[in-house]
């Protein structure tokens, strides 16, 4: 006799959305450029099936200062990431940039050099 199975256990489970290499690459540099300056302390990566999010911390036992996540651009959200962008940048609670590409994100956190005079 058969047994009726929902396809839904068998299908393949979602891949997570992660940064590539170049991506993270540009991500580390910026983060360990800062670390230098002693402004920022701690990391982390989460890898989900809709984003991908690197986190920066000042102190490990804080909050994050600052989120960029790359958002997926396939599935029922797609319209929406391919005409803000791909890649965010959140501040506590606030969204300070979004963009198609990381570098326009991270220029938002790029700091500008300045002549200081005596």
């Amino acid at each position: 006799m058969a047994a009726v199975v929902p396809i839904a256990d068998y299908r393949r489970a979602a891949p997570y959305l992660s940064f590539s290499r170049q991506e993270l690459q540009a991500l580390l540099n910026l983060y360990t450029s800062r670390v230098m300056l002693g402004e920022w302390r701690d990391y982390a990566l989460n890898h989900g099936p809709t984003m991908a999010s690197f986190f920066i911390f000042q102190h490990t036992q804080d909050n994050p200062l600052f989120v960029i996540s790359k958002l997926q651009t396939k599935g029922k959200h797609r319209v929406a990431a391919a005409r803000q962008g791909q890649f965010v940048l959140f501040s506590r609670e606030k969204k300070l940039k979004q963009a198609h590409n990381l570098d326009e994100v991270l220029k938002a956190l790029s700091r500008t050099l300045r002549l200081v005079r005596d």
